[in-house]
């Protein structure tokens, strides 16, 4: 398999999973374009085994196992026919990503595997927020370590307001899928701030599976939506400290995720009766906008 064979099917991944990110990575240059693909593929792969289930929790573990133990072969030098390998190892040389983000990237994805055997009815927990940052910083903030690596930066600011920038997407996936998250046996919003507001989490549980929201749930949810806004202070910190050729796709990304924030908020934080997204209409309106943004910082450049 050539590196353009690799790229070219990592592509194709993207293109089919990321419904937000690949929007982004339109309005790249196409070597950048190429290793945020190969990057989005390898995140999802790990992604998929963590969330099998058509498997159980300890069968998952066993996969994902034997996929990180290739990794680390392919990382030792080991040849590879795994497309996402041969295409990820080519854009780690290309834009100096180290083994030890993606190790964390890896890291991040297993902790939704941390059940212990036998304890598949049990529901995974964080107790403070201080933790889930920490959940977050491994699942979201090293995607955004890798993504100014691929768009460039010489500013050493952009390192931590990339992290915060991960926090901020994280957030309000974790704001969007609450109800998925519980139907799966996770509730990631922080026991601390569920007894702030006097929430149980067995009445997350209870909320995911149709009971009527209360105020003080509602309360919780903008609360933690606050943070997630506060957060999207750091991107709008961030754009500028990167390669020119490549704050449209920041700009793309980072106002996509924002819109999502938006109409939860506008939904009073209802995320159960229905699954909050940002409709393609609204996404196509962000990326013509974003191409055009685009094609003027390579006018200027």
């Amino acid at each position: 398999m050539t590196v353009a064979e690799a790229y070219l099917e990592c592509r194709v991944i993207a293109r089919r999973e990321a419904k937000n990110f690949y929007y982004s990575f339109r309005v790249l240059p196409r070597h950048k374009s190429d290793a945020m693909c190969a990057m989005y593929a390898f995140m999802r792969r790990a992604d998929d085994i963590a969330d099998d289930e058509s498997i159980s929790i300890a069968e998952r573990r066993g996969v994902m196992a034997k996929w990180v133990a290739e990794w680390r072969a392919v990382q030792a030098g080991a040849v590879s026919e795994d497309a996402v390998f041969v295409a990820v190892r080519d854009a780690q040389g290309r834009f100096g990503i180290s083994d030890e983000l993606l190790d964390q990237l890896v890291q991040g994805t297993t902790m939704d595997l941390d059940l212990e055997p036998g304890a598949e009815g049990s529901v995974q927990t964080y107790a403070t927020f201080e933790e889930l940052y920490r959940y977050c910083y491994l699942v979201a903030s090293v995607v955004g370590l890798v993504c100014i690596r691929i768009f460039g930066y010489s500013d050493p600011r952009a390192e931590k307001l990339a992290e915060e920038t991960g926090v901020a997407f994280q957030l309000t996936n974790i704001l969007r899928d609450v109800k998925e998250d519980a139907e799966r046996g996770r509730v990631y919003l922080p026991l601390d701030l569920l007894g702030e507001f006097g929430v149980s989490v067995e009445r997350v549980l209870e909320l995911s599976a149709g009971s009527a929201m209360e105020p003080n749930e509602r309360a919780m949810l903008a609360s933690l939506g606050a943070k997630a806004e506060g957060y999207y202070g750091s991107a709008a910190k961030l754009l500028p400290l990167i390669d020119r050729d490549s704050r449209a796709a920041l700009w793309v990304l980072v106002t996509i995720y924002h819109e999502l924030l938006v109409r939860i908020g506008r939904a009073n934080g209802d995320v159960f009766s229905e699954r909050v997204s940002v409709p393609t209409t609204g996404k196509l309106a962000i990326l013509g906008r974003g191409m055009g943004m685009a094609a003027w910082n390579r006018v200027v450049a």
